[in-house]
């Protein structure tokens, strides 16, 4: 049944250098990966690995004119590298939605969360807005938040990180997209809220179909979400397989590092019971 799973995302031969007075730096090289529907994809290594760019690459977030971005980025067949900003917009928060891994960064100060969630929904469909204000309800009571309308009234600062990534979360997934990038989404959260988020997403996965890349340095997480992982190192790809085989056999040096020093995140004979 797998062999009929359609790709959604498809990355071929990306390379990303930024220019600077001493000529060109590599930032990634040679990478290559696809993402099938419904399917999650860790994508782990250390800082500096190269996991963040490759994600603003696929969300064509570089500048242009100090980065240069080779190869071939697919969103259901549809070539991304090179197109326009405008274009890009369309296809952002509608196609493919970007979690960030600090919330707060993710919504701006001055304006509520009902006025930033409002104007997403209406960017991407013809809802006036009222209708974009029931749906943004109607999705932040999918994840969890209490008394909702609220909530749409309040400004970022008044939100605890853990409620802020869900309505990041219920943001990303109200569009219902392809693809979801997640950035290390539970970096900043305590245990209780990392479940919690991970759960969400797992959850958004089952329910849509959508296609998720997690992005993590942390392997427990990729360890209880992920499907398939890539490792990353210094730019460049050097491990691909499916979870169960990276973590009974990892064959690169670094992989096993990285096993070797991770966290656990769940406490043994003590599940999580959270029910959505």
């Amino acid at each position: 049944m797998e062999t009929t799973k359609q790709t959604i995302l498809n990355i071929r031969d990306l390379h990303v250098q930024v220019k600077t007075h001493n000529g060109q730096i590599t930032l990634v090289k040679d990478i290559n990966f696809e993402l099938k529907q419904g399917k999650i994809l860790g994508l782990v290594g250390e800082s500096g690995s190269g996991k963040t760019v490759t994600s603003m690459s696929i969300l064509q977030l570089h500048d242009h004119k100090n980065m240069n971005i080779e190869g071939s980025i697919t969103l259901k067949g549809k070539e991304l590298n090179g197109l326009d900003n405008r274009e890009m917009r369309k296809i952002r928060g509608k196609d493919i939605a970007f979690i960030m891994q600090n919330p707060m960064n993710a919504f701006t100060p001055v304006f509520t969360i009902g006025h930033q969630f409002v104007e997403t929904i209406r960017t991407h469909t013809s809802l006036n807005k009222k209708q974009a204000k029931e749906l943004a309800v109607d999705v932040l009571h999918s994840v969890n938040l209490p008394e909702p309308s609220k909530l749409l009234k309040k400004y970022p600062f008044q939100l605890s990180g853990g409620m802020l990534q869900r309505v990041m979360i219920a943001m990303a997934a109200c569009l219902h997209p392809s693809v979801i990038i997640a950035d290390e989404p539970t970096t900043a959260l305590d245990v209780h809220n990392q479940l919690l988020v991970l759960r969400l997403l797992d959850n958004i996965r089952c329910e849509f179909g959508t296609s998720i890349l997690l992005i993590s340095h942390d392997l427990g997480v990729i360890s209880e979400m992920a499907d398939d992982v890539i490792v990353m190192q210094k730019g460049r790809v050097v491990e691909k397989a499916d979870v169960f085989e990276l973590f009974d056999h990892p064959q690169h040096d670094y992989t096993k590092k990285l096993l070797r020093t991770r966290p656990s995140l769940y406490i043994e004979k003590q599940p999580y019971t959270y029910q959505l």
